[in-house]
């Protein structure tokens, strides 16, 4: 799972079952999960061919343009991932495991996002689990919309989940890195400096030596650079 809600919304399914393979859709609290109600929903899937939104959050529904309630879960999915998300849908049921979808979703005119969606069973009533708590999380630039509905979506990768999925969250990108610590800062600051780039010549077949004529003293002296008697090798950055 990328989504930090997605990891939010497994540890509770698994806290709400309390030694039992599936919790219940009873046992659910909307207030525990309240940051994140507008994008779940809850799916009757007795039918997996044709799973049914009992529930929807209203940013979800937004997202897909009308109100879920009493849709298929499975009509707005392109044939070949219909296929594979029914056969997803009774592995998760019949094993009582949760499931992650990956997915390439489009509006009409083709902004695309990706999305992740998590399906973890429950039961309802004293039949086993036939029904989804599930919740959609957008991964991409969700401006590619434009505030457009999302009209097409193809199933791209999924997976079956454990209680200790690792978090790998893709809300919150790591800073970029730091610059080099042994940057010269004569050559960093001087202006012509983007438009350089000195190489240290090393033992490699990849190296190209060449010796310093006066003009390449002169351009380095010019840079503050000390240099060695050793061989360089300066590669011209064209502008």
């Amino acid at each position: 799972m990328k989504h930090r809600n997605s990891h939010l919304l497994v540890g509770y399914w698994s806290r709400l079952r309390k030694g039992r393979a599936v919790p219940d859709q009873t046992d659910i609290d909307p207030r525990s999960i309240k940051r994140m109600l507008s994008h779940v929903f809850i799916l009757e899937a007795s039918n997996a061919a044709h799973p049914i939104y009992r529930l929807a959050g209203t940013s979800l529904c937004e997202r897909y343009g009308s109100e879920l309630k009493g849709t298929n879960f499975l009509s707005h999915w392109d044939g070949q991932s219909r296929n594979a998300l029914a056969a997803l849908m009774r592995q998760s049921l019949a094993t009582r495991q949760p499931v992650c979808l990956s997915s390439i979703a489009s509006t009409a005119d083709c902004g695309m996002v990706e999305l992740e969606t998590v399906l973890a069973p429950v039961s309802f009533g004293d039949d086993g689990p036939t029904r989804f708590l599930g919740m959609v999380q957008v991964l991409s630039d969700i401006s590619a919309l434009g505030g457009r509905a999302i009209a097409f979506e193809r199933l791209v990768a999924s997976h079956v989940l454990s209680e200790n999925e690792p978090i790998s969250v893709r809300d919150n990108p790591p800073p970029p890195p730091p610059p080099p610590a042994r940057m010269l800062p004569s050559l960093r600051s001087h202006p012509r400096a983007p438009h350089l780039r000195l190489v240290v010549s090393r033992p490699s077949p990849e190296a190209l030596h060449n010796e310093m004529d006066d003009a390449m003293l002169s351009l380095i002296a010019a840079l503050d650079i000390i240099a060695k008697p050793t061989k360089l090798a300066v590669v011209a950055k064209s502008v």
